[in-house]
């Protein structure tokens, strides 16, 4: 597996642009909502689980592979997933199914598009077209962003 140093200079070097940059800090956070709201509506049975299971399934998963490449960055990602799913849920109580369905739909839309004008202004191909995995790596490359701007370092890899 990669490390994080490694994850991260391949999206950095698609990602240089600073209009391209300016577009992923707001579209990638809202990109990550809306997986996690779209998530969120996944029928589950009543009797087992509570609704949104799915989400927090998910959450839980990707937050195993940001831990494996650093503790710190996957302490800050699982405050960011608590936080998105305090949303969700209370968007869903107050939204209802369809509503939130409609809300995290167009917005999703909307931020992808976003995402492609950024790649324009790049010149540059997403990142997530040579690997997949490069979804995960945005909201993560943000995170390391925000942790080194408040001195915290993330490379503090577990081997």
């Amino acid at each position: 597996m990669r490390n994080i140093h490694e994850w991260f200079d391949g999206y950095r070097r698609d990602h240089q642009d600073p209009r391209n940059r300016a577009i992923h800090w707001v579209c990638v956070p809202v990109i990550l909502w809306c997986v996690i709201a779209l998530l969120w509506l996944i029928p589950v049975p009543h009797a087992f689980v509570k609704q949104g299971f799915w989400s927090v399934a998910a959450m839980f998963a990707t937050s195993v592979f940001y831990f494996r490449l650093s503790r710190h960055l996957g302490l800050a990602m699982v405050g960011v997933f608590i936080v998105l799913a305090l949303i969700t849920s209370g968007l869903y109580g107050w939204l209802g199914f369809s509503g939130l369905l409609w809300l995290a739909v167009v917005l999703f839309v909307l931020a992808w598009v976003g995402q492609f004008i950024g790649h324009h202004f790049e010149q540059q191909r997403p990142s997530f077209l040579t690997d997949l995995a490069y979804l995960l790596i945005g909201p993560a490359w943000l995170m390391g962003k925000i942790l080194r701007r408040c001195g915290v370092s993330y490379a503090d890899r577990i081997d």
